[in-house]
């Protein structure tokens, strides 16, 4: 369900306070508009809004220009696992943390995918078995 659309001026205003990092809890007040409705037209315009705590809620991605490899997203698990041995370690840290390793292991087993390792696999065995018969003839 839609809720009322938004004025150019109110467009404006949305665009400068979220340009000028106040709080999404201060532009929704100013605004006369509740948290979500704020974060869903900031989603719709690519902003990015500062959350309650200072926080940043990203409602854009930046993309990376080439993809890590698998070498180097187990890298990022293995140093988030032996962060999260460290003792004393608060709620919010071990939080992240466990974000930190899910993401990692998610894009290792989609990169896995993408990169269909598999049918490299056989490619390489087709050029070992052709090599191999090179050799027998020289």
């Amino acid at each position: 369900m839609k809720g009322k659309p938004w004025s150019l001026e109110k467009e404006k205003e949305l665009r400068h306070l979220v340009k000028d990092s106040f709080p999404l809890s201060v532009i929704a007040a100013k605004l006369g508009a509740t948290p979500d409705a704020v974060l869903k037209k900031c989603n719709r315009l690519g902003l990015e809004v500062v959350g309650g705590k200072g926080l940043r809620t990203t409602t854009s991605i930046p993309l990376p220009k080439e993809l890590p490899s698998v070498e180097e997203t187990l890298m990022k698990l293995a140093g988030a696992l032996d962060a999260a041995c460290k003792p004393g370690l608060d709620k919010v840290e071990v939080q992240r943390l466990q974000v930190v390793a899910t993401l990692s292991r998610t894009y290792k087993e989609i990169l896995a995918d993408y990169l269909d390792y598999r049918g490299v696999e056989a490619k390489l065995m087709d050029l070992a078995n052709k090599v191999e018969q090179l050799a027998k003839k020289a």
